[in-house]
Parts: structure tokens; C-alpha cells; sequence
């Protein structure tokens, strides 16, 4: 069976065959570059068809269904739409900094690509801090949607800009309580390291109950990093109108749509990784039938049917919850998740000295 990490292996093997090493690593990069983009061009189209979907089915309603068979192309004729409207600049507004806005959240989301291994030996960099990396680069990310609230002149998108910001800035001190955890049970930022340590069993299973709070949490606050309902406070329409993207319109407000899917698929890809083993196949014991079975799948799909576990119950959150007010958001991260994050990573790190997990 044909596998990504295969395909990876060959396509090196067959450059350096060829082209001296600075050309493979330029043409590589290129690749990678290619594959990022046309990775969240269909990204975007599937999560935004599967955000519909969901809803129709929590709302007992049928969703789309006349673009295409079942309306699987209906998001490709928004595309198109957003792609034939006209982009325009607000007068007053900071010109370089609102049309530099959208593309500064788009190149973060493609960096935190780097370290994710998508399958056995396939990740486009797999460093020694991949934890820490990714922890640091997203938290860069709330600078261009404060760019963009700033320079396109309005109070509305700068006061939703500014509630971005608090949020997550104060979400993603718990979700980093979280990481930390599966980092102190494993002993290494590598992501590939992290996964290895789950070959006998996922740390959300073997974790016992302070791993599965860790996951809850870790879940709770991504949620929140990313301005998802019951948290999307910066993008209450009711109280902003469209909050930090008000003022935009065309193919700028779609990077910014765009950038809000492709960073809930890089979060759950994450948790993925981090709580329920990544790639790693699903084993039981010593059940080597059921355990050769589950050998049998790529690495690659057990990656990606665990992302989109994780992307579901984010969007049935959506459409199970209420909105918090500003102040409720704020309350729970600081006088509950955050107290309850620092005395569960205590707990963990007294299991991982004992050696009491499995």
C-alpha cells in the first residue's frame, strides 16, 4: 500500500538523484509551499461545507442541498462570489496595515503547519520544541487581528480587535497548562517523540482522570483561542456587526474566514496529537488480531479521522451553547480553567515522578 511517508521518502531520494542540495532544498521548500496552499484551499472548502452540515443536523433541518449532489458545492460558489466581489480600503483607515492584516493570520496559520506529523515520518519539520514552537507562533497570530481592528478606522472592529486579544491572550495560558502536561508525562517537546510515547496506549486513556482534565481543558480554550460560539465575542454580531473584519469585504474577508477553519483544523490536530496518539493506530493489550487489523490502516487516515473527531465537537459546540457575555468569558478562564489547569498539571507531574501512568 502506497503511503505519505513513502511518497515523501521517494520524491527526496529521486531530487538528490538529480539536483545538488541547495536545489533540493528550494524546490522542496516550493513544494511544501504548494501543498500548504492547496491543503487550505480544500480545507477550507470542506470545513466550511461540514460547519453547514452539522448544523443542519443539531437543527434537524437539511442544510445545503442544491448546489451539487447534496450541496457539496456550495461552497465553491461562495468562494466564487467572494472572488468576483470588489475589495475596497475605508477612508482613514491605515492602508498598508489593513491590506498586510489578513495575509500576517494566514502565515501564521501555514507556519504552525511545520512541526504536525501527518503520518509515520511525514512532517514537514519535525524539531526538538515543536510544542514550544507552536505554542509561541500562535500566540503571534492575535497580532493581525489587532492590525486589522486598528487600521480599518472604525470602533467597532477596534473594540472587537481588542476583545480578540483579551481572549486570547487569557485562553491560551490554560491551553499551554494543557500541552504541558502531555510534555511532562512524555519528557520531550518533539512531536515525534510524543506520539512514540502513546505506541502502548493514548495519554488521554493512560493519563488516568488528570489527563482526560487536561483534555477537556486544552479542548475549552482552543475553542476560545479560536472565536468560536460560545466564545466569539470579538464577532458578536449582535453587539459588533462583524467586529475585527468589519470593514472588509471580497477576497480579504475570506482569508480572514479561511483563517478561522484552517487554525480549528491546526488546534485539533493538535490535540490529536498530543491526547489521542496522532497517527498511532488504535491497540488493545495484547489483541494482536485486532491490533495487526488496525495496522492495516494508513497512518495518515487515523491522523485525520482523529482531527475530525476533535473539529466535530467543536462545531456541535457551536450550536449547542449560548453566547457568554464578555464578562462571563473572562471569569471562567481566570477564577475557574486556570486554577484548575495549574493544580491539575501538579497532579501530573507528581503521576509522571511516581510513574504511576500506565
Amino acid at each position: 500500500m502506497l503511503r505519505l511517508e513513502n511518497i515523501s521518502s521517494f520524491i527526496h531520494t529521486s531530487l538528490s538523484n538529480h539536483l545538488s542540495e541547495t536545489s533540493v532544498l528550494l524546490l522542496e521548500m516550493t513544494i511544501i509551499a504548494l501543498a500548504a496552499i492547496t491543503l487550505f484551499a480544500l480545507l477550507g472548502l470542506i470545513l466550511v461545507l461540514m460547519e453547514r452540515k452539522v448544523s443542519a443536523w443539531i437543527q434537524i433541518r437539511l442544510g445545503p442541498n442544491r448546489v451539487g449532489p447534496k450541496g457539496i458545492f456550495q461552497t465553491a460558489a461562495d468562494t466564487l462570489k467572494l472572488v468576483l466581489k470588489e475589495g475596497f480600503v475605508p477612508d482613514g483607515a491605515d492602508k498598508f496595515l489593513y491590506k498586510l492584516a489578513p495575509f500576517v493570520v494566514m502565515i501564521i496559520a501555514m507556519i504552525l503547519l511545520a512541526p504536525i506529523a501527518f503520518a509515520k515520518n511525514f512532517a514537514i519539520w519535525d524539531l526538538n520544541i515543536g510544542v514550544f514552537f507552536i505554542t509561541a507562533i500562535s500566540s503571534v497570530s492575535v497580532i493581525g487581528i489587532l492590525m486589522a481592528g486598528w487600521a480599518s478606522n472604525n470602533q467597532y472592529s477596534l473594540l472587537g480587535a481588542m476583545r480578540s486579544g483579551a481572549q486570547i491572550i487569557s485562553y491560551e495560558i490554560s491551553a499551554g497548562m494543557a500541552i504541558l502536561s502531555i510534555v511532562v508525562l512524555t519528557g520531550s517537546l518533539q512531536i515525534s517523540d510524543i506520539v512514540a510515547s502513546q505506541s502502548n496506549g493514548w495519554w488521554l486513556f493512560k493519563g488516568h482522570i488528570p489527563a482526560l482534565i487536561a483534555f477537556v481543558i486544552y479542548i475549552i480554550a482552543v475553542t476560545a483561542e479560536t472565536n468560536r460560539a460560545p466564545f466569539d465575542m470579538a464577532e458578536a454580531e449582535s453587539e459588533l456587526t462583524g467586529g475585527f473584519h468589519t470593514e472588509y469585504a471580497g477576497m480579504r474577508f475570506a482569508l480572514f474566514f479561511l483563517a478561522e477553519y484552517i487554525n480549528i483544523f491546526i488546534v485539533c490536530a493538535i490535540g490529536a496529537t498530543l491526547f489521542l496518539g496522532g497517527w498511532m493506530p488504535f491497540h488493545i493489550g495484547n489483541w494482536e488480531a485486532f491490533n495487526h487489523i488496525m495496522d492495516y490502516i494508513p497512518s495518515s487516515i487515523w491522523f485525520l479521522s482523529k482531527t475530525f473527531f476533535l473539529i466535530f465537537v467543536i462545531m456541535w459546540f457551536r450550536w449547542t451553547f449560548p453566547r457568554l457575555r464578555i464578562d462571563q468569558l473572562l471569569q471562567l478562564e481566570w477564577k475557574y480553567l486556570l486554577p484548575i489547569s495549574l493544580f491539575n498539571l501538579l497532579l501530573i507531574t507528581l503521576i509522571a515522578i511516581k510513574g504511576w501512568h500506565f
